[in-house]
């Protein structure tokens, strides 16, 4: 498991407090089910591992697609 460190403000920090009391389970479970949780909502890139491309350099090239997607407004 990798560890991060984030910066939140107090208002939010405390709904963090208080939610994990009121469940019962700790800060860091509640923020890493909320984030796989919206790591899973988000969309794929159209170009990488949803159909078959023909392409045979998608891998090399895949850091790049990306950010032509994120540039024009396609990701996420």
């Amino acid at each position: 498991m990798t560890s991060i460190t984030i910066t939140i403000d107090d208002e939010t920090a405390q709904a963090l407090h208080r939610l994990a009391e009121l469940e019962q389970r700790s800060e860091a479970d509640i923020l890493r089910t909320a984030l796989a949780v919206y790591a899973k909502s988000r969309p794929r890139p159209k170009e990488i591992g949803k159909y078959r491309s023909g392409r045979n350099d998608i891998s090399a090239k895949a850091r790049d697609m990306i950010r032509q997607d994120v540039k024009d407004r396609q990701w996420p």
